[in-house]
Protein backbone atom coordinates (compact mmCIF):
# COMPACT_ATOMS: atom_id res chain seq x y z
CA UNK A 1 0.00 0.00 0.00
CA UNK A 2 1.19 3.19 -0.44
CA UNK A 3 1.84 4.75 2.84
CA UNK A 4 2.44 8.39 3.54
CA UNK A 5 5.97 7.24 4.34
CA UNK A 6 6.68 5.56 1.34
CA UNK A 7 5.35 8.97 -0.50
CA UNK A 8 7.93 10.72 1.06
CA UNK A 9 10.01 8.51 0.56
CA UNK A 10 9.34 8.67 -3.63
CA UNK A 11 9.37 12.62 -3.08
CA UNK A 12 12.94 12.36 -1.60
CA UNK A 13 13.92 10.33 -4.44
CA UNK A 14 12.86 12.21 -7.43
CA UNK A 15 14.42 15.32 -5.68
CA UNK A 16 11.54 16.98 -5.01
CA UNK A 17 12.14 17.30 -1.29
CA UNK A 18 15.21 17.74 1.14
CA UNK A 19 16.36 14.73 3.53
CA UNK A 20 15.66 17.29 5.92
CA UNK A 21 12.70 18.40 4.87
CA UNK A 22 11.89 14.63 4.73
CA UNK A 23 12.89 13.81 8.23
CA UNK A 24 10.74 16.63 9.48
CA UNK A 25 8.13 15.19 8.03
CA UNK A 26 8.56 11.71 9.17
CA UNK A 27 9.71 12.82 12.63
CA UNK A 28 6.34 14.99 13.45
CA UNK A 29 4.74 14.28 17.04
CA UNK A 30 2.91 11.62 17.05
CA UNK A 31 -0.19 12.87 18.59
CA UNK A 32 -1.29 15.88 20.24
CA UNK A 33 -3.02 15.95 23.71
CA UNK A 34 -5.77 19.08 23.41
CA UNK A 35 -7.24 17.84 26.73
CA UNK A 36 -10.28 15.94 25.88
CA UNK A 37 -8.22 13.67 23.07
CA UNK A 38 -5.27 11.98 22.01
CA UNK A 39 -5.36 13.45 18.34
CA UNK A 40 -3.55 10.60 16.41
CA UNK A 41 -0.88 12.19 14.01
CA UNK A 42 0.72 9.47 12.99
CA UNK A 43 -2.23 7.03 12.03
CA UNK A 44 -1.20 8.35 7.90
CA UNK A 45 2.12 7.56 8.31
CA UNK A 46 0.98 3.97 9.71
CA UNK A 47 -1.62 2.99 7.63
CA UNK A 48 -2.21 5.18 4.73
CA UNK A 49 -5.16 7.48 6.09
CA UNK A 50 -5.31 9.90 8.67
CA UNK A 51 -7.35 9.79 12.12
CA UNK A 52 -11.48 9.56 11.47
CA UNK A 53 -13.20 10.90 14.19
CA UNK A 54 -16.56 9.31 15.05
CA UNK A 55 -18.83 12.30 16.00
CA UNK A 56 -22.15 10.59 17.56
CA UNK A 57 -20.84 11.04 21.16
CA UNK A 58 -18.61 14.23 20.87
CA UNK A 59 -20.19 17.76 20.86
CA UNK A 60 -19.88 19.70 18.38
CA UNK A 61 -16.88 22.16 19.51
CA UNK A 62 -14.86 18.58 20.84
CA UNK A 63 -15.63 18.06 16.75
CA UNK A 64 -14.47 21.44 15.50
CA UNK A 65 -11.20 21.36 17.99
CA UNK A 66 -9.82 17.48 17.00
CA UNK A 67 -10.57 18.66 13.29
CA UNK A 68 -8.61 21.97 13.54
CA UNK A 69 -5.84 19.99 15.03
CA UNK A 70 -5.51 17.20 12.05
CA UNK A 71 -5.89 20.32 9.59
CA UNK A 72 -3.23 22.21 10.85
CA UNK A 73 -1.05 19.14 10.38
CA UNK A 74 -1.72 18.44 6.90
CA UNK A 75 -4.65 15.49 7.09
CA UNK A 76 -6.69 17.00 4.66
CA UNK A 77 -9.29 15.26 3.64
CA UNK A 78 -10.59 14.36 7.39
CA UNK A 79 -13.75 12.08 7.72
CA UNK A 80 -16.31 13.07 10.74
CA UNK A 81 -18.74 10.16 10.69
CA UNK A 82 -21.82 9.92 12.60
CA UNK A 83 -22.99 14.04 12.90
CA UNK A 84 -26.10 15.67 12.63
CA UNK A 85 -26.81 18.76 11.05
CA UNK A 86 -26.37 20.79 14.16
CA UNK A 87 -22.69 19.52 14.14
CA UNK A 88 -21.99 19.74 10.63
CA UNK A 89 -22.90 23.31 10.00
CA UNK A 90 -20.71 24.14 13.36
CA UNK A 91 -17.99 22.81 11.08
CA UNK A 92 -18.88 24.50 7.94
CA UNK A 93 -18.35 27.86 9.97
CA UNK A 94 -14.60 27.07 10.20
CA UNK A 95 -13.92 24.30 7.18
CA UNK A 96 -14.67 23.49 3.63
CA UNK A 97 -17.27 20.74 4.65
CA UNK A 98 -19.32 18.58 2.49
CA UNK A 99 -22.17 16.78 4.48
CA UNK A 100 -24.40 14.15 3.73
CA UNK A 101 -27.73 14.04 5.61
CA UNK A 102 -28.34 10.79 4.97
CA UNK A 103 -25.21 9.21 5.50
CA UNK A 104 -24.84 11.31 8.52
CA UNK A 105 -20.94 12.26 7.30
CA UNK A 106 -19.02 14.84 7.08
CA UNK A 107 -15.98 15.48 4.30
CA UNK A 108 -13.82 18.12 5.13
CA UNK A 109 -11.15 18.98 2.31
CA UNK A 110 -10.97 17.66 -0.86
CA UNK A 111 -11.39 14.38 -2.04
CA UNK A 112 -8.55 12.77 -4.01
CA UNK A 113 -8.46 10.89 -7.31
CA UNK A 114 -9.14 7.32 -7.14
CA UNK A 115 -5.61 5.60 -7.21
CA UNK A 116 -7.18 2.08 -6.39
CA UNK A 117 -6.31 -0.75 -8.36
CA UNK A 118 -9.91 -1.01 -9.50
CA UNK A 119 -13.38 -0.32 -8.56
CA UNK A 120 -15.53 -1.08 -5.14
CA UNK A 121 -19.38 -1.71 -6.30
CA UNK A 122 -21.74 -1.03 -3.42
CA UNK A 123 -25.09 -3.02 -3.56
CA UNK A 124 -28.18 -2.54 -1.38
CA UNK A 125 -31.23 -5.02 -1.00
CA UNK A 126 -33.53 -2.10 -0.87
CA UNK A 127 -33.90 2.11 -0.92
CA UNK A 128 -34.14 2.00 2.83
CA UNK A 129 -30.39 0.11 3.05
CA UNK A 130 -29.16 3.63 1.35
CA UNK A 131 -27.97 5.49 4.44
CA UNK A 132 -25.84 3.04 5.58
CA UNK A 133 -24.89 2.86 1.72
CA UNK A 134 -23.79 5.80 1.31
CA UNK A 135 -22.02 6.26 4.74
CA UNK A 136 -19.88 3.16 2.88
CA UNK A 137 -19.24 4.63 -0.28
CA UNK A 138 -18.43 8.37 1.13
CA UNK A 139 -15.70 7.13 3.15
CA UNK A 140 -14.46 5.00 0.33
CA UNK A 141 -14.54 7.48 -1.80
CA UNK A 142 -12.82 10.09 0.17
CA UNK A 143 -9.96 7.35 1.02
CA UNK A 144 -9.43 7.14 -3.28
CA UNK A 145 -11.79 4.82 -4.57
CA UNK A 146 -13.81 4.98 -7.64
CA UNK A 147 -17.25 3.56 -6.42
CA UNK A 148 -20.20 1.74 -8.68
CA UNK A 149 -23.37 2.13 -6.79
CA UNK A 150 -26.02 -0.38 -7.39
CA UNK A 151 -29.14 0.35 -5.09
CA UNK A 152 -32.35 -1.20 -4.29
CA UNK A 153 -31.67 -4.84 -6.09
CA UNK A 154 -32.15 -7.30 -3.73
CA UNK A 155 -33.44 -10.93 -3.86
CA UNK A 156 -37.01 -10.22 -3.56
CA UNK A 157 -36.33 -9.05 -7.55
CA UNK A 158 -33.08 -10.47 -8.47
CA UNK A 159 -33.48 -9.76 -11.72
CA UNK A 160 -33.23 -6.43 -10.84
CA UNK A 161 -29.42 -7.48 -9.62
CA UNK A 162 -28.69 -9.71 -13.11
CA UNK A 163 -29.17 -6.80 -15.26
CA UNK A 164 -26.00 -5.13 -13.72
CA UNK A 165 -24.25 -8.32 -13.51
CA UNK A 166 -21.01 -6.82 -15.76
CA UNK A 167 -20.34 -4.78 -12.60
CA UNK A 168 -20.15 -7.63 -10.20
CA UNK A 169 -18.18 -9.45 -12.13
CA UNK A 170 -15.10 -6.67 -12.89
CA UNK A 171 -15.45 -5.50 -9.56
CA UNK A 172 -12.19 -5.47 -7.11
CA UNK A 173 -14.44 -5.40 -3.92
CA UNK A 174 -18.06 -5.20 -2.90
CA UNK A 175 -20.18 -4.38 -0.54
CA UNK A 176 -23.11 -5.76 -0.03
CA UNK A 177 -26.07 -3.45 2.64
CA UNK A 178 -29.21 -5.71 3.45
CA UNK A 179 -31.54 -5.78 6.44
CA UNK A 180 -34.23 -8.51 6.47
CA UNK A 181 -33.18 -12.07 5.70
CA UNK A 182 -29.93 -10.71 4.62
CA UNK A 183 -29.55 -13.27 1.73
CA UNK A 184 -28.06 -10.38 -0.79
CA UNK A 185 -24.41 -11.25 0.57
CA UNK A 186 -25.08 -14.98 -0.29
CA UNK A 187 -26.05 -14.47 -3.73
CA UNK A 188 -23.14 -11.89 -4.64
CA UNK A 189 -20.98 -14.01 -3.55
CA UNK A 190 -22.03 -16.80 -5.55
CA UNK A 191 -21.56 -14.38 -8.77
CA UNK A 192 -18.28 -12.60 -7.85
CA UNK A 193 -14.90 -13.43 -8.21
CA UNK A 194 -13.65 -10.98 -5.45
CA UNK A 195 -13.95 -10.24 -1.86
CA UNK A 196 -17.49 -9.70 -0.61
CA UNK A 197 -17.81 -7.48 2.40
CA UNK A 198 -21.81 -7.78 4.22
CA UNK A 199 -22.97 -5.26 6.07
CA UNK A 200 -26.54 -6.46 7.85
CA UNK A 201 -28.66 -3.02 8.41
CA UNK A 202 -31.17 -3.08 11.05
CA UNK A 203 -33.73 -2.64 8.54
CA UNK A 204 -36.64 -5.24 8.85
CA UNK A 205 -39.99 -6.05 10.20
CA UNK A 206 -40.20 -7.82 14.29
CA UNK A 207 -38.39 -10.57 13.98
CA UNK A 208 -35.95 -9.25 12.49
CA UNK A 209 -34.23 -7.88 15.84
CA UNK A 210 -32.72 -4.60 14.95
CA UNK A 211 -30.51 -6.09 12.30
CA UNK A 212 -29.78 -9.51 14.52
CA UNK A 213 -31.65 -11.92 11.98
CA UNK A 214 -29.45 -10.57 8.42
CA UNK A 215 -26.33 -10.47 10.78
CA UNK A 216 -26.08 -14.31 11.93
CA UNK A 217 -27.50 -14.86 7.80
CA UNK A 218 -24.41 -13.16 6.68
CA UNK A 219 -22.30 -14.70 9.37
CA UNK A 220 -23.92 -18.23 8.09
CA UNK A 221 -23.30 -17.83 4.25
CA UNK A 222 -22.79 -20.85 2.27
CA UNK A 223 -20.97 -18.25 -0.33
CA UNK A 224 -17.11 -18.47 -0.39
CA UNK A 225 -14.94 -15.02 0.27
CA UNK A 226 -18.19 -13.00 2.03
CA UNK A 227 -16.68 -11.53 5.59
CA UNK A 228 -19.68 -9.43 7.68
CA UNK A 229 -19.31 -6.20 9.28
CA UNK A 230 -21.39 -4.82 12.45
CA UNK A 231 -24.76 -3.90 11.94
CA UNK A 232 -25.24 -0.72 10.08
CA UNK A 233 -21.40 -0.40 10.01
CA UNK A 234 -21.22 1.31 6.87
CA UNK A 235 -18.27 3.23 7.44
CA UNK A 236 -15.97 -0.54 8.53
CA UNK A 237 -17.20 -1.38 5.60
CA UNK A 238 -15.77 1.13 3.52
CA UNK A 239 -13.09 1.48 5.06
CA UNK A 240 -11.63 -2.14 4.39
CA UNK A 241 -12.91 -2.14 1.08
CA UNK A 242 -10.48 0.36 0.71
CA UNK A 243 -7.55 -1.30 2.37
CA UNK A 244 -8.41 -4.57 -0.48
CA UNK A 245 -8.57 -1.82 -3.27
CA UNK A 246 -5.16 -0.76 -2.49
CA UNK A 247 -3.44 -3.91 -1.90
CA UNK A 248 0.00 -4.58 -3.79
CA UNK A 249 1.97 -7.83 -4.59
CA UNK A 250 4.29 -7.91 -1.91
CA UNK A 251 7.64 -9.71 -3.25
Amino acid sequence: MNSETRIILEALERGEISVDEALTRIKTEPFEDIGYAMVDLHRKVMQGSAEVIYGESKTAEQIVGIVSVLADKGQLPILVTRIDEDKAAALAKKFSTDYSKEARIAVIGEKPEPNGIGTIVIATGGTSDIPVAEEAAITAETLGNEVIRLYDVGVAGIHRLLAHKEYITQASVIITVAGMEGALASVVGGLADCPVIAVPTSVGYGASFGGLSALLSMLNSCASGVACVNIDNGFGAGYMASRINHMEVRK
